[in-house]
């Protein structure tokens, strides 16, 4: 294995094999309606025992939303059905209060005021943005959904949270 790494180490002008590009530590997501007006934005944060996803919502109809990373990483309108179904890598059921739940795209409701603006905090124990197994941000890229209705935590695949009202696709930094 050493010397492995010092072939690695000692590749120069040579040609010799570029090193794999490190794993992203932090991430970004500028949500936008089906219009393409700005809904908000998300900052993912590798952490050492999972991920942890920080949510500003604004210009959203006041309430509790469901709140979901999705599998794909495209966010055509109006229905964002390009982003595919929810983050589900372990193959756990949906929703926190489901038994053998949750699965790593749940994430708490985001609630929003009357102002139109809302803010949520979680971390995904174990999750990875990039490398390793199972990442986020894979081949297909991923996507952060805002739902029309709240996530109810149990119901399986969505949480009966409603049509998709904003959709950002989740960017390296």
């Amino acid at each position: 294995m050493a010397g492995m790494l010092g072939a690695c180490a000692t590749s120069g002008a040579g040609g010799g094999a570029e090193p794999p590009a490190p794993a992203a530590t932090t991430a970004s997501v500028a949500l936008a309606g089906p219009d393409g007006a700005s809904l908000g934005s998300a900052t993912l944060t590798q952490l050492d025992g999972g991920v942890r996803v920080a949510v500003e919502g604004q210009g959203l109809p006041p309430g509790a939303h469901g709140l979901h990373l999705h599998m794909v990483g495209l966010c055509e309108g109006p229905g964002f059905v390009s982003a595919g179904t929810h983050w589900n890598p372990t193959h756990m059921v949906h929703g926190k209060d489901a038994q053998g739940g949750p699965h790593w795209g749940d994430l708490p409701n985001l609630i929003v005021g009357t102002d139109g603006a809302g803010r949520v905090e979680a971390t995904i124990p174990g999750a990875r943005l990039t490398g390793g197994d199972n990442p986020l941000i894979d081949a297909d890229g991923a996507a952060l959904v805002v739902h029309a209705s709240p996530d109810d935590y149990r119901t399986d695949p969505t949480g009966n949270s409603g049509g998709r009202i904003a959709c950002g696709v989740v960017v390296p930094n």
